[in-house]
C-alpha cells in the first residue's frame, strides 16, 4: 500500500495530513499544499476535488515545494494511489486518430519524444494493455501530466487532456 504526507508550508512544515488511501476530496484536511513526502507507493494528485484538474504523478521521495512536483500552484484537492505498478510487463497502443483509427504504434518502454520515435504529431486515442503510464504534453517528460491506467481511451479528453498533443510518455513504476 501507499503512504503520503501533505504539508501546508514549504520544507515539510506547518499543518500536515497523512493518508494511505484514495481521497476524492482533501479540502477539510488542509487549505494549501506546499510540500509532500511520498513514503510508499506512487500517487496521482489532482488540483481539484473528485480527481479533476491538473494531475501530478509522484513516486517515493521528498518534494520540498510545489515546483518540485512540477505544480502550477499550491492547490491539491484529491489524490489516489496508483495500482498496477508492480508488474514487469508494460504495454500501450497509441493511435493517431480518435476511436483507435489511423496509424497504430504498440510500445512497452519510456519514450522521451513521440515525434522522433514514431513520427506522430498527435495521439488522439490509446489502449493501455498493461501497467500504468504518464503522458506529458511536451517532450522529455515536461509540461502537463496525464495518468493512464489499464483501459481504453477513445479520445484525448478521456485521459483529461484538452488537446491531443503528447510529447512524451513513461511507465509508472514503484520507484
Amino acid at each position: 500500500m501507499g503512504k503520503i504526507v501533505f504539508f501546508e508550508d514549504p520544507n515539510f512544515k506547518g499543518l500536515s495530513y497523512e493518508t494511505s488511501c484514495d481521497c476524492p476530496t482533501l479540502h477539510a484536511q488542509f487549505r494549501r499544499c506546499n510540500s509532500i513526502r511520498v513514503e510508499a507507493g506512487c500517487w496521482v494528485l489532482y488540483e481539484r476535488p473528485n480527481y479533476m484538474g491538473y494531475q501530478y504523478i509522484l513516486t517515493p521521495g521528498e518534494y520540498p515545494d510545489y515546483q518540485h512536483w512540477m505544480g502550477f500552484n499550491d492547490s491539491i484537492r484529491s489524490c489516489r494511489c496508483v495500482k498496477n505498478v508492480y508488474g514487469k510487463v508494460y504495454k500501450i497502443r497509441l493511435y493517431e486518430k480518435p476511436d483507435f483509427g489511423g496509424k497504430m504504434v504498440e510500445h512497452g518502454e519510456d519514450c522521451p519524444s513521440v515525434q522522433e520515435a514514431f513520427k506522430l504529431h498527435e495521439i488522439h486515442s490509446c489502449i493501455v494493455l498493461d501497467g500504468a503510464w504518464a503522458f506529458y504534453n511536451e517532450s522529455n517528460y515536461k509540461g502537463r501530466q496525464y495518468f493512464l491506467e489499464r483501459g481504453e481511451y477513445r479520445q484525448h479528453e478521456a485521459w483529461g487532456a484538452t488537446s491531443p498533443a503528447v510529447g512524451s510518455f513513461r511507465r509508472i513504476t514503484k520507484f
